[in-house]
């Protein structure tokens, strides 16, 4: 598990690590199958499910965006990136809660709208919040589409969606109640500082996802204080 996350903090190529935590085949194959069993998944549903008994994860104002990254060998769940001279890219769909403590992830191509990885990033919440609680959701002008205030509705939350042209709301200028989307686009940077997610060197989603999946897990248990900082 340390050397998968060396690799994971730097970036390095599988071939490339240091003797000093085994034999890089050796950690290559278990990533392969603690990625096909979704053990990173389920380790991020346990640092949700601990930094919520030591913290407390803050239902209310969640928010999601998509951050594109470069994918130079192509592979699953890639596509021409529009702001990279049309370059395989891929995109990073993430979901946080009012802290930004990320709570939802999904992948898809970098040409594919934010708008249509939203119901694919619900999905993907390892937990879900009480049956009590009050959602409202943040999102920028690239969710402003007829269909996602209908899937909002649908999963229980209050959309709140920056309009193309319009200027800043009301609500927005109030600190008591403003919508909060500044702490997904810090989300996004703590995972970019992952290096093996800043580009993206698998062709297979499913290791690119357990790798995003293990950075979520860290990120979290880092928040709550249960591990050091490296």
């Amino acid at each position: 598990m340390e050397a998968i996350l060396f690799v994971l903090l730097t970036g390095i190529p599988w071939r490339a690590l240091p003797r000093c935590y085994g034999a890089a085949t050796t950690a290559h194959d278990r990533f392969q199958e603690w990625s096909a069993a979704s053990l990173f998944e389920e380790l991020w549903r346990h640092a949700l499910l601990e930094y919520d008994d030591v913290v407390g994860l803050r239902w209310t104002w969640q928010s999601m965006d998509g951050a594109m990254t470069k994918a130079p060998l192509g592979g699953e769940a890639t596509g021409p990136n529009p702001t990279d001279r049309a370059k395989s890219g891929t995109k990073r769909s993430l979901l946080t809660e009012a802290a930004g403590i990320p709570i939802g992830l999904a992948i898809g191509p970098a040409n594919r709208n934010d708008h249509k990885l939203l119901r694919e990033t619900l999905d993907s919440r390892p937990i879900l919040p009480p049956e009590s609680a009050s959602q409202h959701m943040c999102l920028d002008k690239g969710y402003d589409y007829p269909e996602v205030p209908e899937i909002l509705e649908a999963c229980e939350f209050v959309a709140h969606i920056r309009s193309r042209g319009e200027e800043v709301r009301e609500m927005e200028r109030s600190r008591k109640r403003r919508p909060r989307r500044w702490v997904v686009e810090r989300a996004h940077s703590f995972m970019n500082r992952f290096r093996r997610l800043l580009v993206r060197w698998e062709r297979k989603l499913a290791n690119y996802l357990a790798l995003a999946q293990f950075a979520c897990a860290w990120i979290t248990y880092r928040a709550a204080g249960l591990f050091p900082a490296r």
